[in-house]
């Protein structure tokens, strides 16, 4: 594969309970389903991805800690799925300790970066980094080690001030770190048409930021939140519900955007 068809992709956003999650396993899936090579890295301590797709905590027994403090590769710590196509490297506590763990080295911020440039990481079209929610070591680390950030916005009130804390975020890691770091894009989620509040947050970000909002809105959907306790990404626990559609068209998009940046 070319080098420029591996694309990796940090999906972020420092305030919890915006989508993160759900939004980096479907996202995977949609774009496992039409032939990429996908591979999700968790680096939420909570493991909540792993736990998505299915990966029971005893089957964890190498994780991205291992990545992270260079103890193993990414051969080594990467798991299969039930999806075709689609593999993480699962999350266990571990995760918690690395900050002391690494806090010293000179390398610190570049560890996840160091271990993905191996020709076994290259190997996938896609690597989706999904970030706890704060703003901390393993944070900065999938910040440094990614082409882009795309950031699930749910559409509520505060949406906006969190959104414009990460830009200043990814701004400070582009002029530190990472120069190549951009913004994928933001997604907005738990969209309800009924709320005329979530109307009003989809129409400021599109005035603010223009483009760079996908036009996918990903709404709120009782059978979304109900698959990961199957273990399951909503895409294969229920394909025709509105959410599993919207993360299809998502995937669209993405896929859409990366063709215009390689035709650029």
């Amino acid at each position: 594969m070319a080098g420029e068809r591996h694309r990796i992709i940090t999906i972020a956003n420092q305030k919890g309970g915006v989508g993160k999650t759900t939004t980096a396993i479907n996202l995977a899936t949609a774009l496992a389903a039409i032939g990429e090579r996908v591979l999700i890295i968790d680096l939420d301590p909570q493991g909540n991805a792993s736990t998505g797709l299915g990966i029971d905590r005893r089957n964890r027994k190498l994780s991205s800690y291992d990545l992270m403090v260079g103890d193993h590769g990414v051969s080594a710590v990467t798991l299969e799925t039930a999806v075709p196509n689609l593999f993480i490297v699962p999350s266990t506590m571990d995760l918690l300790g690395v900050e002391m763990e690494i806090a010293q080295e000179s390398d610190r911020v570049f560890k996840l970066r160091k271990a993905l440039s191996s020709p076994e990481a290259m190997a996938f079209s896609y690597i989706l980094l999904d970030c706890p929610p704060s703003f901390n070591l393993l944070t900065m680390n999938a910040m440094a080690a990614a082409h882009s950030v795309l950031v699930p916005l749910q559409c509520e009130f505060f949406a906006l001030e969190g959104l414009s804390q990460l830009l200043e975020t990814v701004s400070q890691v582009r002029r530190t770190v990472n120069p190549r770091l951009d913004i994928q894009g933001i997604v907005l989620t738990m969209f309800d048409a009924r709320n005329n509040l979530a109307q009003q947050v989809v129409n400021d970000v599109r005035t603010h930021l223009g483009e760079k909002v996908y036009h996918t809105l990903i709404p709120r959907n009782v059978r979304v939140s109900e698959a990961p306790s199957y273990g399951k990404p909503a895409i294969l626990y229920d394909l025709k519900c509105a959410g599993s559609q919207a993360y299809l068209q998502l995937a669209s998009e993405v896929i859409q955007r990366e063709r215009q940046r390689l035709a650029a």
